[in-house]
């Protein structure tokens, strides 16, 4: 399979380049680039001292890391950060402790997972009616009821 080229430069020399856990890991790993705290309850911009070109057509997704969020509760504030293919400044993750003690990042440390995917952008049309289906309006939770 053909892997899709993604450009980076590292901002300075604690940048760690992004790897993949497994040869068929979805995410590649982010890696903090200085010590950070992040106390209860709070949110810290985390820094990779990475930037990218990531290809027209494609998105970089930024998840939590399953381990990093059940074990230290800390995980993206945003849920999933969205890295645009023409921003070209440093890639932050927005880490939230949702764990009640303060947490130390480590230099070095994984903290996130960057999933490239290509997308489709829609084209928006205003519409009098929308075609009607069996669910209908039913949403939150409408389809496991009985």
């Amino acid at each position: 399979m053909e892997k899709t080229k993604v450009k980076f430069i590292k901002l300075n020399e604690n940048a760690v380049v992004p790897t993949y856990g497994t040869q068929y890991s979805a995410g590649a790993d982010l890696y903090a680039s200085e010590e950070c705290e992040i106390g209860a309850g709070k949110t810290v911009m985390v820094h990779t001292a990475l930037a990218m070109e990531i290809p027209e057509g494609f998105g970089g997704f930024v998840f939590a890391r399953s381990g990093l969020a059940t074990k230290r509760g800390l995980a993206p504030a945003n849920k999933v950060g969205v890295i645009d293919s023409d921003y070209r400044g440093e890639i932050m993750v927005s880490l939230y402790n949702q764990s009640g003690e303060t947490q130390v990042v480590a230099k070095g440390e994984r903290i996130a997972q960057l999933v490239i995917i290509p997308y489709i952008t829609a084209k928006f049309i205003e519409s009098d009616a929308l075609s009607e289906t069996v669910r209908g309006e039913g949403g939150f939770g409408s389809t496991g009821r009985k």
